[in-house]
């Protein structure tokens, strides 16, 4: 227990693990520099820090730009601040989910959200679900982000060889005319997941060329 309230001691740690701020005592949470150390190092860390700190932009600046997930437990006001949520979604696109509503709903920062990570569109406006450059924006970082865009995307060849292009599982979310048509299933088996071959249609299920290049990538696809 004496060792909890060892700034020194607790310090070395967290610099080198920063999650185990949660086990420093409670004096120590409080400890600017302590909780500082602990959330460069492990952004998260941010939850076991006093509440007092989790006001603190210094803090919550050097928490999300280390994890971006760390928004989650900053303050309300800082959910608010365009700086601390540009640098938590230039971390991790997805934590647009933790920033306020009015964030959703601006393009410029969706647009920096899923560059990053195409999952982020998950968590915008809807009206972004339905804008073409947003949506184009997303799947080609993460292609599977193809099953949160409007439902008529599905049917947009661009947009779907753009995300089959980044990952072959996107196929599962494309319009059935795409499992039919074998220059996009040979660009979604040709990725890093082969077994994309699963989502398409029987009839290429069946076509020597497009079974070659699937297990060219993975031999599960078999």
């Amino acid at each position: 227990e004496s060792l909890k309230k060892d700034k020194s001691i607790v310090l070395a740690a967290v610099k080198s693990k920063g999650e185990v701020l949660q086990h420093a005592d409670a004096i120590l949470k409080k400890d600017k520099s302590i909780v500082l150390a602990a959330v460069k190092d492990f952004g998260q860390a941010l939850e076991h820090a006093d509440e007092s700190l989790k006001k603190d932009k210094s803090i919550v600046l050097a928490a999300v730009k280390q994890n971006g997930h760390a928004l989650y437990y900053a303050d309300k006001a800082f959910k608010k601040d365009k700086s601390i949520v540009l640098a938590a979604i230039k971390q991790y696109g997805a934590t647009i989910q933790y920033a306020d509503e009015s964030f959703k709903k601006d393009k410029s920062i969706v647009l920096a959200a899923v560059k990053q990570s195409g999952s982020a569109l998950e968590f915008v406006d809807k009206s972004f679900k339905k804008d073409k450059s947003v949506v184009l924006a997303a799947v080609k970082t993460v292609g599977t982000a193809l099953q949160y865009a409007d439902k008529s995307f599905a049917k947009d060849k661009s947009i779907v060889i753009a995300a089959v292009k980044q990952d072959g599982a996107a196929l599962e979310f494309a319009d059935k005319s795409f499992t039919k048509d074998k220059s996009i299933v040979l660009v979604a088996v040709k990725t890093w997941y082969g077994q994309a071959l699963q989502y398409a249609d029987e009839s290429l299920k069946k076509d020597k060329s497009v079974v070659l290049a699937a297990v060219k990538q993975d031999i599960a696809a078999l």
